[in-house]
């Protein structure tokens, strides 16, 4: 067998077998295949596609090419979440709890921030003492006794994507959906669980800007999900506006807090009950309805908010700190943006609000930044809200006084103020599998 053969029927549009395709990961992982014949063979595959039945042995195969998580322990219960990223995203800490009090066993690896999007590791490391890195027995006797672990991904877990990503990010071949969909599934196939929901989000402040495109997305990696023998289900959701009022580390650890507490109704918790409810319908093989009926009586009766401090505390963090969020570390220097005319926020670039928390410390523009935990924003008007000249729209906080100006005008500049009140977008466009 050739890597030269392959990509020949690759560009003229043949459907690769399981050995061809498994030729392909097995040789770029350990070197024998060269990176421009690896390039060569993304570029066949962004022109020509993959059938299904591709994809899936492409995604089997990533997630094969290096360790894996065995989770089949839990039978039936382990779950996972997986967000495609956006600014505000703190449903992960709200999610696992509500779903753990309920009998899921939710053994998550998340990623760290990069860009104007913020990163779940980065959010528990705000809490002091949380350990992100645990080892491979800690992970799962933990997830047995309390229905929970998140921590970083570690290891030398799908070592085929890791490559693969880094060569179409300077190739040109990233925004190929077949590529897309195996790089985001490989990584959930390998992390074991049963149950899968993804939080596929759509918008300003989203990897997929329409909703065409984020449909896409979501109903492929659905179907892959399902291929590789997993309970997979997506709901897209909206990120044309900043999830919650929180953006920045400590701040959005205490805004899940407070919504697990019962302290705010808002958009938040609304998406939270849904990804939930989709997850527990999955577990537990429970219509979307009972679900959801379980999962809000979870967040009102007070058990998700307890299963999040066995969790914390569980982990080494400081479950005194869930308690009392006041004992978060403030920011040295706040900020009150003020609106400067009358009308009604008819559009926010998310993207642009994420990047201002940046700028203030909360988030890294390269891998080596450090992040100020109690940098951030909190937002107090939203798109649909009526304002007025003068009043606080929002609040931004930072260590580094500096940083505040150019925060400040990246916030404004996300802003569209109209005389008309815009017309309302649903939070949840659709709920796919």
């Amino acid at each position: 067998m050739r890597m030269y053969d392959i990509i020949e029927d690759k560009r003229n549009g043949r459907e690769l077998s399981k050995e061809e395709i498994e030729f392909f990961v097995k040789g770029y992982t350990d070197g024998t295949i060269p990176d421009y014949q690896a390039s060569a063979f993304c570029m066949a595959v962004y022109f020509k596609g993959m059938t299904e039945k591709e994809t899936v042995i492409l995604t089997e195969s990533m997630a094969n090419s290096g360790d894996t998580v065995d989770l089949s322990m839990f039978g039936s219960l382990s779950a996972d979440k997986h967000s495609t990223g956006g600014v505000g995203d703190k449903t992960s800490l709200i999610v696992a709890p509500i779903a753990a009090s309920l009998g899921a066993k939710v053994a998550k690896m998340s990623g760290r921030g990069l860009g104007h999007t913020g990163g779940t590791v980065d959010k528990l490391e705000s809490i002091p003492g949380y350990k992100t890195t645990l080892s491979e027995d800690e992970f799962l006797s933990q997830v047995e006794k309390t229905g929970i672990a998140i921590i970083g991904q570690s290891g030398n877990l799908t070592p085929a994507d890791k490559k693969l990503y880094a060569l179409r990010d300077v190739t040109a071949t990233v925004d190929s959906i077949p590529l897309i969909v195996s790089s985001i599934m490989s990584k959930k196939i390998a992390a074991g669980s049963k149950n899968i929901v993804l939080d596929v989000k759509c918008g300003s402040g989203a990897f997929m800007k329409t909703l065409k495109d984020a449909e896409i997305l979501a109903n492929e990696m659905v179907k892959i999900g399902n291929g590789c023998g997993r309970n997979t289900a997506a709901l897209i959701t909206d990120m044309d506006r900043p999830l919650g009022s929180a953006v920045g580390n400590s701040l959005e650890v205490i805004e899940a807090v407070k919504v697990l507490k019962g302290e705010v109704e808002n958009d938040l918790k609304e998406v939270c009950l849904s990804l939930a409810a989709k997850l527990i319908s999955l577990v537990l093989s429970l219509s979307y309805e009972e679900s959801l009926k379980r999962v809000t009586d979870a967040l009102e009766s007070g058990k998700a908010y307890c299963k999040m401090k066995e969790w914390i505390s569980a982990q080494g963090g400081d479950a005194a700190f869930i308690d009392n969020t006041e004992l978060f570390e403030k920011a040295e220097y706040s900020y009150e943006i003020l609106s400067d005319s009358d009308g009604y926020i008819s559009a926010m670039d998310t993207e642009k609000i994420g990047l201002s928390s940046v700028i203030l410390g909360a988030g890294r523009s390269s891998k080596e930044d450090k992040i100020d935990f109690s940098a951030g924003i909190i937002i107090d008007k939203k798109t649909g809200d009526k304002i007025k000249k003068g009043e606080k729209i929002a609040t931004l906080f930072t260590n580094n006084e500096t940083s505040l100006q150019d925060a400040e005008k990246t916030y404004l500049s996300a802003l569209t103020v109209s005389a008309e009140e815009p017309e309302e977008k649903p939070l949840i466009y659709k709920i796919i599998g």
